[in-house]
This record gives C-alpha cells, structure tokens and sequence, in this order.
C-alpha cells in the first residue's frame, strides 16, 4: 500500500484513541479515497482493500459496511433493550424467529433486525438494515449496536424461539457492575484453547464466555471497548471473543463476570441443511476465528474459568 495510506492509518488510530473524532473521520475519507479501508480492532487497526460500496434499491440504502450506517451510540439510552436479530438465508426461520420474539417481548424493547448480503424479505415493522454484498457476523452485529438504542443489548440468532420473555432476566442479571455479559448457555475453560458447554438449571453461574445464540451486554460497554473485530466473518469463536473483550479490565485487575441465567423460555430451531461446500467453507472461517481469539488472549489466563461457578449462597 502506499506510505501515506499507511501514515494515515497511524494518525487516524491516535487522533480516535484521543477521541479527536473529527480528524479521524477526515483521516479515513482520505484513506478511502486512496481505495483502502480500516478494519478497527479496539485501540488496533488494520488495513484493507476498499469495501463494497453502498446503493440505493427501491428507495432504501443498502449499506457497503458498517460505520456507513448512521449511529446512535453516543445518544442517550431509551427503553429496556434492544433486541439484535442477525438475519440468515432462511427467511422461514428469520420471520418464525421475529414473530416469536414479538410475541413474547416486553414493554420497551425494540427490534432492529440486520440482514447481511442477502435478499430475503420480512412481514416486521421493525428496522431492518440491510448490506450490498455479504460482510461477515462481526460486521453485522456492529451494524446492530450502532442502531440500538437502549442500554442493554441482546443479540438473537434465529434459530433461537423465545416461549416468553427472555429479555427482562437477562436485564436484570446486568444491573450487578461487576457483570459483563450474560446469557442462556455458557462456556468454561481453563486455558481458552478448549471450551465446554455450560447450563444453569436453577441459579445462575459463572463461566468464561456465553454462548452467541442469545446473550446480552451493555451497548456502553460494546461502544467502549468495540467496533467488534470484523475479521469475524462467520460466528464461530465470535461469542468468546466478545465475551471476553467486554470481561477484561486489564492485566492485573480482577475481570468481570459472564453469567448464564437460568430458566429462560426459548426453544431452538433444528439447523436447515446445509450443503458440503458451505459446511467446509464454515469450517475455514471457524479455524481462522479460533486464531483471533488466540492472538488476544493467549496470554491471559486469567480470564479462564475451568468449570461453572456457582455463586456464593448458591448452586447450580
């Protein structure tokens, strides 16, 4: 790439992490204009070849990535939560999944609902925001926390059927300071190499990530220590990732906690079939996230929780 691209890139990563916001929207016109893109990463960055652009179709603005999308992150929080749906290829199983949150949803949550690079249709009143080419899971979700508009997220997979309302306890569990993200299952580790599935039956426990099917956090705490590393094109690995981005308060200082909660009312779709090039596909992208999440936090195994933890007074 050309050396001024990359000592633009630099600047921009300074004059962000000194929140000069303005220069670094000029810095990244400028870097654009060049025909590259910066993927953030937290306080990192990296360097791309320029995105898809976005179009206009019947009106509406498809988008050609995700800070193309306008952002209420900086506005103040309105409502209990937002509800992200992550749209797939299923348009059965998005609309099941949408009419079944819809159903059950309490008074001050909303919906926005992402579709990424496809053209299905939804029967929702909802926001839909959708891509011009496929961008990946990470890019998707950034596009939702830009969009949200209360303090707590909850990101929704379709293949999950909520039964009732699976949003009020998971708001109420982040109301402890010292809780990061929470969710329906969990996943221990003791080293951040190998991951378990874990389940709360009765009270909730501690465990290193939450699973990315239905898990919650802050929008603050996303706005904060985010954009989420796009990187992330598929989900695998995506869920501890974040999780344990949205946990860590630095080497040397205690974490905050992932929590399952117990006894939410969900059922889960069986997976549609899927074809052997996509599967194998998946799996690339899978083993590739697998090395993101090494590359952050390889090193810290503080962050490793071996087993369900049961909080005091408690159990599982």
């Amino acid at each position: 790439m050309p050396a001024s691209v990359a000592d633009a890139a630099r600047q921009r990563s300074e004059a962000r992490a000194a929140g000069d916001w303005g220069t670094a929207d000029r810095l990244r016109a400028e870097i654009e204009a060049a025909g590259w893109r910066v993927i953030d990463r937290g306080v990192k960055y990296k360097l791309a070849p320029a995105s898809p652009p976005s179009i206009a179709v019947a009106g509406d603005i498809r988008y050609g990535r995700s800070d193309d999308v306008p952002s209420r992150l900086d506005e103040p929080p309105d409502g209990l939560a937002t509800v992200i749906v992550l749209g797939s290829d299923d348009a059965a199983g998005l609309q099941r999944s949408l009419d079944a949150i819809d159903g059950n949803r309490p008074a001050g949550v909303g919906v926005v609902v992402v579709v990424d690079g496809r053209d299905i249709q939804t029967a929702t009143d909802h926001e839909v925001i959708r891509t011009s080419a496929p961008l990946g899971r990470g890019a998707a979700l950034n596009i939702g926390l830009r969009r949200a508009r209360a303090e707590v997220v909850v990101a929704v997979d379709v293949s999950i059927i909520p039964s009732g309302d699976v949003v009020t306890p998971l708001v109420e569990a982040l109301r402890d300071p010292g809780v990061a993200v929470v969710g329906a299952l969990g996943l221990a580790s003791s080293d951040l190499l190998r991951f378990e599935s874990a389940t709360a039956s009765i009270r909730p426990v501690d465990v290193a990530a939450i699973q990315g099917d239905l898990m919650a956090f802050r929008r603050a705490d996303a706005a904060a220590r985010g954009p989420i590393d796009e990187g992330f094109r598929s989900a695998g690995f995506l869920d501890v990732w974040l999780s344990l981005l949205l946990r860590d308060e630095g080497e040397g200082r205690t974490p905050r906690r992932a929590v399952v909660v117990p006894g939410l009312p969900f059922e889960r779709a069986e997976p549609a079939p899927d074809r052997p090039a996509n599967a194998a596909r998946r799996e690339r992208l899978t083993r590739r996230n697998f090395y993101r999440v090494l590359d952050s936090y390889r090193t810290r195994p503080d962050l490793a929780v071996p087993e369900p933890v049961v909080r005091s007074g408690t159990d599982s």
